[in-house]
């Protein structure tokens, strides 16, 4: 018998009493019993995200969250501002394109984050910018973005701020409200400790005005649709079918970290990822992160002459470890160990021990 553990960027290991929640007979979605649950899941989904506003859940995987924050807010030939530190904040320029959007990209060099001032400089250029998308914790790299700071800029100019959350939050200070980010994306397979399939989003007074005026087609997901059903019909309610069992396995996981606390639950991943960078050092390994290196995930440079791919595959057989290789222009070159989610301080010891 060979045990298995995940110490990928996503999905994450998920708590005994989440597993349990997910293999009690399903109930229906249009029932009391169900509403009441995703009614609790929508209020404690305030706290996680650090919220007054709504948050939305819908059944996707978190890119179908920042397709529908593009989907809601640009119209074509909309000019909107992607700043990017890796592969993923590339998605949201490709996402925008297929939408029609003018993109205004600009880029930090991999391993780096972005500097706030050049977001400062790309509105300053384009100040008929409807939105500016970013990223909080970019996984492909393990750096995070300094979203107090751009939020701070871009609160001054008509444009509104949507940030790609999905990594970060419930593993690193994220406050929607307080630091002026008008939509956040997240996803539950990350620090929601939960299986994949739902995503969550925010919307923002000054963002729901952007929406109200979008005249992009939709149907899935408008997000118009999803409010409705929460104010105008009844509380729990929403527009389609939901994965009901998964709102139940988000509710448990969300009691989990209402008990441990928010900032307990920030400062464990901190110690996590400060242990896991001490190990790798040790060993003799290089960091990636330049600078803001994420308490996510610790990404290492793979040792010359060793074929990233095929480290990546020996430590998953032979050991029973799932980690992550690099991507885009780093594949091959790094690899990245996640200690977010359901992790707690012995983990790192395992997969050091594999490395």
């Amino acid at each position: 018998m060979k045990k298995r553990y995940i110490m990928a960027p996503g999905p994450t290991e998920i708590p005994a009493e989440v597993l349990a929640e997910g293999g009690k007979p399903i109930l229906h979605h249009r029932t009391p019993q169900f509403r009441k649950i995703l009614t609790q899941v929508e209020e404690d989904l305030k706290y996680l995200m650090q919220t007054k506003e709504t948050v939305q859940v819908l059944t996707s995987s978190g890119t179908g969250a920042m397709e529908t924050a593009v989907a809601n807010t640009v119209n074509p030939k909309d000019k909107v501002i992607v700043a990017s530190i890796g592969h993923f904040g590339n998605r949201w320029a490709s996402i925008a394109k297929i939408y029609g959007a003018e993109v205004i990209k600009i880029e930090a060099e991999w391993g780096n984050a972005m500097d706030p001032a050049e977001v400062k400089k790309a509105l300053e250029e384009n100040k008929d910018a409807v939105a500016v998308f970013t990223t909080h914790n970019e996984t492909s790299t393990g750096v995070y973005n300094d979203i107090e700071a751009i939020g701070k800029i871009v609160k001054e100019y008509d444009a509104i701020l949507v940030v790609d959350g999905i990594s970060g939050i419930g593993a690193l200070p994220f406050y929607t409200d307080k630091w002026n980010v008008d939509m956040a994306v997240a996803g539950s397979q990350k620090g929601m400790m939960i299986p994949p399939g739902i995503a969550t989003i925010t919307v923002s007074p000054k963002a729901w005005k952007v929406v109200e005026n979008n005249k992009q087609p939709k149907f899935y997901f408008d997000l118009k649709k999803y409010e409705k059903s929460m104010t105008e019909e009844k509380l729990g309610n929403t527009p389609y079918t939901p994965a009901a069992s998964l709102v139940m396995q988000l509710g448990a996981a969300l009691n989990i970290i209402k008990e441990e606390t928010i900032e307990k639950v920030w400062e464990r991943h901190e110690k996590l990822a400060e242990a896991t960078r001490a190990g790798v050092k040790a060993l003799g390994l290089t960091l990636f992160a330049k600078e803001n290196a994420s308490n996510v995930l610790t990404s290492v440079y793979v040792p010359e002459g060793v074929d990233g791919g095929a480290l990546m595959k020996k430590i998953r057989d032979d050991y029973g470890i799932s980690m992550a290789g690099g991507q885009g222009p780093v594949t091959g070159k790094i690899f990245r160990i996640g200690h977010l989610g359901y992790t707690d301080r012995f983990d790192p010891v395992i997969g050091i021990a594999a490395s």
